[in-house]
């Protein structure tokens, strides 16, 4: 429950866009080297631990701060709810930032020492994110670091560990995917609204409100789809990755329910919704690149 599956396309869907970006540079370029399967296997465990990690860290340190109160609309926590001991969950972050962290070092050896630089700054963002003295969480930073951290870092990082340097191409399609997955946030933050204002916890949604913050949904939404034709023609992408405008409509239903609903049960269904939406125009457009 803790670690909370439904958030993983998060993790995974930049991986998989800057993984088959590479494929494709590779198989354009004769006398390229192979693509390494290993390195992959370490980039989705990395990406996977790194946000179970963030998630586990977020529990711990959101009851610890005593903002998962029982009138959240969420799912239950586990801290807060008393389910696990606060120690427990401590010790499996740090387990699950271990297993993250092994996957760095292996793509440090066979890499270079700038992975471990971009390793420790994901984790970093990972505990900080509701912890530490200054947690971003509390700002109103979280959507911008899951932009930076789930769209630019992780889709080039991914590129990156492949061919050791980084083109127009996944710089491009890094933008829309760090979008969507910003959007996951903000639908966990616009139900939260009203007891994350009461806890003190100054979201973007906090911050904007409800109505400036179902607009930005739909407006991010929108920029997703919008950017990728021209990410693809001006990064000399296939036009087959046009593949992910097929995804179009599931997104129908989420903006839906965030833009008439206050419930937590519909609001829980929009952030599942988001997940698999980001989830499907990643895989599309991976799909697209490898054709």
């Amino acid at each position: 429950m803790a670690a909370r599956p439904r958030t993983l396309p998060a993790a995974l869907a930049p991986v998989l866009v800057g993984s088959a970006a590479a494929w494709a540079a590779v198989d354009a370029a004769p006398g390229a080297a192979a693509f390494s399967w290993p390195r992959l296997a370490a980039a989705v465990v990395g990406a996977v631990f790194i946000q179970v990690g963030t998630n586990l860290a977020n529990d711990y340190s959101d009851a610890k701060r005593g903002a998962d109160t029982v009138d959240r609309l969420g799912p239950v926590r586990v801290t807060a709810a008393g389910l696990v001991a606060p120690r427990r969950v401590l010790r499996a972050t740090w387990g699950a930032f271990g297993v993250a962290a092994l996957a760095g070092l292996y793509l440090t050896i066979v890499v270079g020492p700038e992975i471990l630089a971009i390793g420790i700054l994901s984790i970093a963002a990972g505990i900080l994110y509701t912890g530490g003295p200054r947690p971003y969480g509390y700002e109103g930073l979280g959507e911008v670091f899951v932009f930076l951290f789930f769209g630019l870092v992780a889709v080039n990082g991914s590129y990156y560990v492949q061919l050791e340097e980084l083109r127009a191409l996944p710089v491009l399609l890094s933008i829309p995917i760090g979008l969507l997955s910003a959007a996951i946030l903000v639908v966990n933050n616009i139900r939260d609204i009203d007891t994350d204002r009461r806890a003190g916890k100054r979201t973007l949604a906090v911050r904007i409100g409800r109505r400036r913050s179902r607009d930005l949904y739909v407006a991010i939404i929108a920029l997703s789809y919008a950017l990728l034709p021209p990410a693809l023609w001006l990064g000399d992408g296939s036009a087959w990755a046009l593949l992910g405008l097929l995804s179009l409509p599931l997104a129908v239903a989420p903006v839906r329910a965030v833009r008439n609903r206050t419930d937590g049960a519909a609001l829980n269904d929009a952030l599942a919704a988001t997940g698999a939406l980001l989830a499907a125009y990643a895989l599309m457009v991976s799909i697209g690149l490898l054709v």
